[in-house]
């Protein structure tokens, strides 16, 4: 068994009492592995007959995960197309808690590396507002790269101090999730980097980061709606004591539920979620982004890639510089704000000397097979391209490489060859 920390063990013996014995013994047991389907490209039941990797039975409280014994679930095929999410299985509890439905303003706070945040986007459907904010621009930039991955069209990612975003978005949401920092005692067998790092005085330190957070959610939620609350810790007092004191602080909220997942009592790493309802105050508008395109020759330039490439016109269009987006309906506008953001579907951008349009990754992995040209190739083949390579084709120009009919990237295709465009950062 590993090597747990003395205090975190005296802890959860005076807690536990008759059930102590379980708990330890189940750090016997190795670590739960679990993947969530992507229902933004694949229905779970076309995804059970698809798998690239065992699957050992469905998540009970998230419909579209399941358990897999797989040591290395992300190295598939399917998992660079974006058909599944590699997600720790009691993590998938605290997302469906928030009941997002499509249309609706909806925040993750503390979004990276996006299980949870990917998670309310399969909910939302493309519809609404998704705001997915994570402090830190290294795993912001891990947040963007599995938004792009798994096709999210309707994200607004932000980076920066909940307190900033609070000044920005008063009374807008009507759900929050808060998957908070913690000290991560559910990631022991996961992650044991996450045992030496572990102290009583880390957890009153995450305590009182969480107390500010969920402060600035308060702010944020609109009259009449839902914020959830969670962690991967056991601590009580990151946990059911953070929630008591916010009731305290906050009387116009209340208490839906809470809920411990706890190692020995599930089939998971264990988990904290706690349901809150805001019972008065306003819901308020903010300005969105407007679609606009006043440059005519840069227009022109992509319209004509356009006609060329793509089956269905992109809609929304929105130009920054050289650079062309797909904008959802009701996107914030933060242009005037400072905080660092990226928005909606890049989609690419016009070369300096404004005569040809390269088309970005995050559009290949937003598109399906009726809305743009592709190419289809087998399994070798999409190994291949996976790695950089080149490979015989018959077509001409940009076009989608596509396995099972499920994009991977661009390639350029000429002279039978087509040159391969994948980012170089995702190449196997």
């Amino acid at each position: 068994m590993i090597e747990l920390p003395a205090e975190f063990l005296k802890r959860a013996k005076a807690e536990l009492g008759g059930e102590y014995a379980d708990f330890l013994n189940s750090y016997n047991n190795p670590s739960v592995r679990g993947i969530r389907v992507n229902t933004l490209k694949i229905s779970a039941e076309e995804f059970e007959r698809l798998a690239p990797v065992p699957l050992d039975g469905k998540v009970e409280w998230e419909p579209n995960g399941f358990y897999t014994p797989s040591e290395t679930p992300g190295k598939t095929i399917f998992h660079a197309a974006g058909l599944y999410y590699v997600q720790e299985p009691s993590a998938m509890c605290a997302a469906p808690e928030l009941e997002v439905k499509r249309g609706e303003r909806v925040l993750d706070l503390c979004s990276a590396p996006g299980g949870k945040g990917t998670q309310l986007a399969q909910a939302m459907q493309g519809e609404g507002v998704l705001v997915l904010n994570e402090i830190v621009p290294k795993r912001a930039e891990i947040l963007r790269s599995n938004v792009e991955r798994l096709g999210v069209k309707n994200a607004l990612i932000t980076s920066t101090e909940p307190k900033r975003l609070a000044e920005v978005f008063k009374n807008y949401f009507d759900k929050i999730l808060v998957d908070a920092p913690c000290s991560g005692e559910g990631m022991f067998k996961k992650e044991e980097a996450a045992i030496p790092e572990w102290s009583v005085q880390n957890v009153a330190l995450c305590a009182e980061r969480q107390k500010e957070i969920l402060d600035c959610a308060a702010d944020m939620l609109s009259g009449g709606g839902r914020l959830v609350y969670s962690t991967c810790t056991f601590a009580p007092e990151e946990d059911e004591g953070q929630v008591e004191r916010f009731l305290q602080a906050h009387t116009e909220f209340k208490l839906l539920s809470q809920k411990k997942l706890l190692p020995h009592k599930v089939r998971g790493e264990g988990h904290f979620c706690a349901v809150l309802e805001k019972t008065g105050g306003e819901r308020r508008d903010i300005s969105v982004i407007r679609p606009t395109v006043p440059d005519k020759k840069l227009l022109k330039v992509f319209e004509e890639w356009q006609r060329d490439t793509l089956l269905k016109k992109a809609e929304n269009l929105v130009l920054r510089n050289y650079s062309f987006y797909s904008v959802a309906d009701g996107t914030p506008d933060l242009s005037s704000t400072k905080i660092p953001h990226n928005f909606g579907v890049y989609l690419g951008k016009v070369s300096d000397d404004g005569k040809r349009f390269e088309p970005s990754h995050t559009l290949a992995m937003s598109l399906n097979r009726s809305e743009v040209k592709c190419v289809e190739v087998d399994e070798k083949t999409a190994t291949a391209y996976l790695r950089g390579l080149t490979f015989d084709c018959e077509e001409k120009g940009w076009r989608v490489v596509t396995h099972k009919g499920f994009p991977l990237g661009w390639c350029k295709a000429s002279g039978g060859l087509a040159k391969n465009h994948l980012p170089k950062g995702l190449r196997i």
